[in-house]
């Protein structure tokens, strides 16, 4: 079961969340932390697949703080809207709306944080400064710039090996900063999880999530 539910942050901003429900009693709980495209079909999905797998899932809609409802596609003009509407809002800002989704689904257990693209990194900072079981980031492309704030969580990083957003190097430099991740490359792009992208790679999707399921099974008692 899955509904849209209004949350509000430690600062007082509203805003909504996709929450879905395992069919049986949640397990853990996880965050979903969006791209720069919003709480789009895609990650309703991604939301939906966590909560298949026993977790009591949550998207929070860190694009309310622009404007509502934003949701956008592919395009190269929705990516850039994307970008300018991420920009606008502080990475301090999105961690609060992070904070307030997790508060819901923590009843339910452990609480991880999967987050991808933007979304990726907002997981490496909120694993670092948030009381998570667990964080996974799928090729967060600011983690890099951000290594003076390091997990404090068992933490999961995919990252694929032709992203032209993260060069070979960046992934280097966050392996030798947090030797204790767990991490994988895989022969694929960036965005490879998202099957609505152009960059969609079925195989290292599969491979990835298998992985993220056991990850999380392994620290969030699933």
């Amino acid at each position: 079961m899955s509904l849209t539910e209004t949350l509000m942050a430690r600062d007082g901003h509203e805003f909504s969340a996709y929450l879905a429900r395992p069919a049986t009693a949640p397990r853990a709980g996880v965050v979903v932390v969006q791209e720069i495209f919003g709480v789009n079909r895609h990650i309703r999905a991604v939301v939906d697949q966590y909560a298949a797998a026993g977790l009591l899932a949550i998207a929070p809609a860190l694009f309310d703080r622009v404007g509502r409802g934003i949701e956008l596609g592919y395009t190269p003009e929705e990516a850039q809207t994307g970008r300018g509407t991420m920009l606008q809002i502080p990475p301090a800002k999105a961690l609060l709306d992070v904070a307030a989704a997790a508060a819901v689904v923590r009843h339910a257990g452990r609480v991880g944080v999967a987050g991808y693209c933007w979304g990726g990194t907002l997981a490496w900072l909120a694993a670092a400064t948030q009381p998570f079981n667990a964080a996974v980031c799928y090729y967060g492309t600011r983690i890099a710039d951000n290594l003076g704030q390091l997990p404090q969580c068992p933490t999961l990083l995919h990252f694929g090996e032709r992203d032209d957003h993260i060069p070979p190097a960046d992934v280097e430099r966050i392996r030798s900063a947090f030797p204790q991740g767990e991490f994988h490359v895989y022969a694929a792009g960036h965005g490879f999880n998202c099957t609505e992208r152009a960059s969609y790679d079925a195989a290292a999707a599969a491979l990835a999530w298998q992985r993220t399921q056991a990850f999380l099974g392994r620290h969030l008692g699933l």
